[in-house]
């Protein structure tokens, strides 16, 4: 994964609006905040394919989507960041034998493993069926400076313009923005908008998450996969 630059950026986020498909994820998801059902059709589908473990761990996604809708949000953060972290990094040319492929949860646990762009995509759209507002999250790409590379990290507001809790595969612990000095932001998404941000400081609107052709690619498959 590359970091984009502002120029990459505001070349590649032409105006159109959200594709249909698109506007029923949003709908659907809205729907997840009351209950997470995955089919039996499924749940065989991926216990045939990849293994009993792997049946149990959408399994247990289930059950703990379900069981933490009524949480405080805090709790809701902590369980989700330590459910995920159990799953082992494996980069995508390894995992998908493509560069660069954004997984759904689903893909993400029945196949166990993903980079971080998973892990973040994965809590982020668990906690928002668990009931957290999408105004609060933020998926945030930072470059990690002692890696050198390029990072995906979960970013959750508590109120606007607060420093953001940072949810990350990295570490366990959740921290501050302020203390993750390691992390140099470059942009966030959720699924209202698209921002040229830094974890600290005012951000900058440039477009709608539409304009990420991977996020679109995502959606559309876990349209099919839930629905």
């Amino acid at each position: 994964m590359g970091i984009l630059s502002r120029e990459m950026l505001s070349a590649s986020f032409r105006r159109r609006g959200f594709p249909r498909r698109l506007l029923l994820l949003l709908a659907l998801l809205s729907s997840l905040a009351f209950a997470l059902q995955l089919s039996n059709h499924l749940l065989d589908y991926v216990g045939s394919k990849f293994g009993a473990q792997a049946r149990l761990r959408l399994l247990e996604w289930e059950r703990l989507t379900n069981s933490s809708r009524n949480k405080p949000e805090l709790d809701k953060l902590q369980l989700v960041n330590q459910f995920f972290n159990q799953i082992p990094f494996v980069n995508d040319l390894v995992h998908w034998g493509k560069e660069d492929y954004w997984a759904t949860p689903v893909e993400f646990l029945a196949t166990d493993g993903g980079d971080c762009e998973d892990f973040a995509i994965a809590k982020y759209l668990t906690l928002k069926a668990m009931g957290v507002p999408d105004n609060k999250m933020r998926i945030t790409y930072v470059k990690a400076l002692r890696l050198n590379q390029a990072h995906m990290v979960l970013a959750y507001y508590p109120t606007p313009g607060a420093d953001p809790l940072i949810l990350d595969n990295l570490i366990n612990k959740i921290l501050p923005a302020s203390q993750r000095t390691d992390l140099a932001p470059v942009y966030s998404f959720n699924g209202d908008g698209l921002w040229l941000n830094k974890l600290r400081g005012p951000s900058e609107r440039i477009g709608k998450p539409s304009s990420l052709d991977q996020w679109v690619n995502l959606n559309n498959r876990l349209i099919n996969t839930l629905r």
